[in-house]
Order: structure tokens, then sequence, then C-alpha cells
């Protein structure tokens, strides 16, 4: 491991592993996530996320990547935490990771990002400096081995929308990472996710862990919402949950008498 991709993992575990965040992400999932459910994280990074799910209860498989983050998850996560080393996406194949070593949270499969995070802000010293070639299955052929997930969470730097190609049927609870100054992605999320459910959404803006509105709001909603955003407000997690079908109404076939 070279010096910036140490000086990397160091920064994201200083940030990640802060008591305070995990704790509020503890909170926020408490109320969503079942003991026993079945969780799929995606981008697990440093791996807070899937050990505060974990914690709750949940069954957790986490899916990492970059080689030098699935090693660190290898070593410290519980051994009760199913760890793939792959992206996901559409197809199982294999593809070129663009990485940041200093900013490693901003890796990612977006070929076109680091063109496009030149006019964000907040990306003005990011530097993607290198490649890594990586595995890549999809959410159907790991559904087929570990069983339909609960929760899917998601956050894979503008490849959301290419992740939920490789699903083919609803799941109950799904996030995935916006980026004001990037809404195409988000775009393309929100249109595949109704393709495949009636979905209703919610908000956590950047680490605070507390929903946005009270109520779930629809697509329209949300698109609105998301369109109303300075570029430079900072990112979030947008949460859908899908809706229960509606009960069959009205009598049955009348019978003679």
């Amino acid at each position: 491991m070279g010096i910036s991709s140490f000086l990397g993992v160091v920064r994201s575990v200083v940030i990640y592993y802060n008591p305070v965040l995990m704790h509020r992400n503890q909170r926020l999932y408490s109320g969503l996530v079942q003991k026993g459910d079945l969780v799929f994280d995606v981008g697990a990074h440093v791996g807070t996320r899937a050990r505060v799910l974990r914690r709750l209860g949940a069954r957790v498989i986490a899916f990492e990547p970059q080689p030098v983050f699935a090693r660190f998850l290898r070593w410290t996560l519980p051994r009760s935490v199913t760890l793939v080393e792959a992206a996901l996406g559409q197809t199982e194949s294999r593809a070129q990771m663009a990485v940041s070593r200093r900013h490693p949270t901003v890796s990612s499969l977006r070929d076109s990002l680091p063109d496009e995070a030149r006019a964000m802000p907040g990306f003005e010293h990011v530097r993607w400096d290198g490649r890594a070639e990586v595995a890549v299955t999809t959410l159907d052929a790991m559904i087929a081995r570990h069983g339909r997930p609960d929760y899917i969470k998601i956050d894979v730097e503008g490849y959301e929308a290419e992740v939920l190609s490789g699903l083919t049927q609803p799941v109950s609870l799904v996030s995935f990472e916006y980026l004001p100054g990037l809404p195409a992605p988000s775009a393309a999320v929100i249109d595949r996710l109704c393709a495949l459910g009636a979905y209703t959404f919610n908000v956590v803006r950047g680490e605070n862990a507390g929903f946005e509105w009270t109520d779930w709001q629809d697509a329209e909603a949300l698109r609105a919402w998301l369109a109303d955003q300075a570029p430079d407000s900072g990112s979030g997690d947008v949460y859908a949950r899908l809706e229960p079908a509606p009960a069959a109404t009205g009598a049955g076939p009348s019978q003679a008498a």
C-alpha cells in the first residue's frame, strides 16, 4: 500500500468511525431494520454502516470492490458479516474503477465522474490518480445466492442507477446517495425504482441521520425537492420504501338464488 492510499484509509477511518455519527445511524436504522433482516451494504467502504446494521441484529452482506478497503474489511469486520469483494452493476464482468487515493470515498465506476466533478463545489482538490480493475456482479445474482434483501444501501458515487439496473424485482427498502451537483444519476435511480414498484421517498441530509419529512413523499415531490437543492448544499441519502399493494375491493361474483 502506497503512502497516499494509506493516508486515504486513515482519513476515512477518522471521518466515519465517529461515535456520534455511528450512534445517529444506529438510531435511524433501528426504525427501519428488524432483527434477522437481510441487508446488502453496497459500497461498504470502511464498514461503519455494516457494523451498525449487524449490531441491530441484521444479517449483512457487505460489497466493497476497492482492493485496499476490501483488505481493511477482511481484517476488521465481524466474522458474522459476509464480505463480497466486488462492485455491482448491470452484468457480471470486470471493470476499471477511477480511484482517488487521497479521497477514496469518491472512487467510482462512473467513467464521467472525474470530468463532471470539476464543476462541483467541494471537489476542487480531489484528483482521480489511480485505476483499479474490479469484479462486477449483479443484485439479481446476489439475491439468487444470499436471498432477497429487506434493505439495500447504495453509496457508489454516481453509479447507483447502474447498480439497480442489475435488479429485476422490488425490495422493501432502498437507500442511495444523492449529489446536488450531479442530478442525472439521482433522476435515473428514481426512474428505475418507480419501474420496479410503488415507492415513496424520504431524505436524510448529510450525516445528520434524521428524516427531512414527517410523511414520506411520492416521486414527483422528491424530484422537485432535489431540483431545488443548490449545488453546494451537500450530499445526503434518499430512502425509498415499497408501499403495500392496495387490497382488492368490490364484492365477489353474485350467485343465483
